[in-house]
């Protein structure tokens, strides 16, 4: 087994989050260590020691002092960098992965783990929209670019699908560095309702007796185009249904002033619990994920295994995730009129949706489970450290 330096975050909440979080328990769980370095207030500040600050299951924390630090980006302290190498000189890790934050310290890291020693892993999680159709992924292709130059440093750099590879291949990034790896979920933790129905769900079904929902769940930004599936909402306004929108963000609140509850929109807020997340996909009758720009959505992958029919368009590797037939594929252009259409057809289709739901859900079994996603970082991880203190 290894013993792994985790570089990554643990709050604002979003998907960065999530993956390490996830990815990380999943390889404690086979026996690695885990040292999970992240921006936080330090122990020194909070007047407890290192040890006192470490995880609750044994393996080391280390928190990095910062300056800012969003669900976009971090930027760190002036110190920050040299805490890095000091904790990483003490634990002496077999390997570092670097779930990338956006911060300067990413263009750095390659020069430290050389100077240490270090095989240095990186995961890349920017979305993006290959096709440059809009705005949003225009300034997501520029911050491909700016990395280019220092991925191409880095030992391996998972990625999630072909055409993310290929985007970077493009700016420069050798074929040999990177390894597609598309992110996983746990299908036991995410699946449609069993009987007896959860206490969660029940009090779903009570609080939206009578109507049909429709849902999105994750960040409320431009970039997710929330305001073109609001749109497409009010010219609709499908007869018996609720749009429930999950999540919270800096344009929440303009939203919420412009399509209120008489659009028939339901603004939940941010959750936080995953066992009530899950509750509301498995009311769902519909997924919406309008995006302009994403990496690979853990929204959509886990709306799938619980078997939620689903909609999205075709950023980042989202299209390619449902293409075949495992959900509905949208282009980010003219999605108003697009949902326009498709809505009232869900609407009066069950058939087709609960179809719908039966696909999402075997695609993401075949393709998107997380005991694949670790069997292939493993693998990954062997290759960089031949002495053999891998899991074979």
């Amino acid at each position: 087994m290894a013993h792994i330096a985790w570089l990554g975050k643990k709050s604002p909440f979003c998907g960065n989050v999530t993956y390490g979080l996830t990815t990380t328990e999943a390889l404690k769980q086979r026996g690695h260590e885990i040292s999970f370095i992240h921006f936080d207030t330090p122990a020194a500040a909070l007047g407890r020691s290192v040890e006192e600050a470490g995880s609750s299951d044994g393996n080391p924390e280390v928190a990095l002092p910062y300056l800012v630090k969003s669900q976009v980006y971090t930027i760190p302290s002036p110190g920050a960098q040299r805490e890095l190498r000091e904790s990483l000189e003490r634990l002496q890790p077999d390997l570092v992965h670097a779930s990338l934050t956006l911060s300067p310290l990413d263009f750095r890291l390659p020069d430290l783990c050389q100077q240490l020693g270090l095989p240095l892993v990186a995961t890349f999680h920017p979305p993006f929209d290959a096709a440059l159709r809009n705005l949003s992924s225009g300034t997501q292709q520029l911050t491909y670019q700016l990395y280019a130059p220092s991925l191409a440093r880095y030992d391996r750099v998972v990625v999630f699908s072909d055409l993310q590879a290929d985007v970077l291949m493009r700016l420069g990034v050798p074929a040999n560095r990177l390894a597609v790896i598309p992110n996983g979920v746990d299908p036991q933790q995410w699946s449609p309702s069993a009987t007896p129905e959860s206490a969660h769900l029940q009090e779903l079904r009570q609080r939206f007796r009578g109507r049909r929902v429709f849902l999105y769940m994750g960040r409320i930004a431009t970039e997710k185009n929330v305001e073109a599936l609001l749109r497409a909402w009010r010219l609709v306004q499908p007869e018996g249904c609720t749009l429930v929108v999950v999540g919270d963000g800096p344009v929440r609140q303009s939203l919420m002033q412009t399509y209120g509850p008489e659009s028939c929109v339901h603004w939940w807020g941010h959750e936080p619990d995953q066992a009530r997340r899950l509750a509301l996909l498995q009311l769902a009758e519909v997924f919406l994920l309008p995006s302009l720009v994403e990496g690979l959505s853990l929204a959509l992958l886990e709306a799938m295994a619980s078997g939620t029919a689903c909609v999205a368009t075709d950023a980042g590797a989202d299209g390619e995730v449902l293409e075949g037939g495992a959900g509905i594929v949208i282009s980010t252009q003219g999605v108003t009129t697009q949902l326009r259409t498709l809505l009232p057809v869900l609407r009066e289709q069950p058939v087709l949706t609960a179809e719908l739901g039966r696909r999402a859900r075997q695609r993401a079994l075949e393709r998107y489970t997380l005991s694949r996603n670790i069997d292939q970082l493993e693998r990954l991880y062997a290759d960089l450290v031949p002495q053999g203190s891998l899991a074979a």
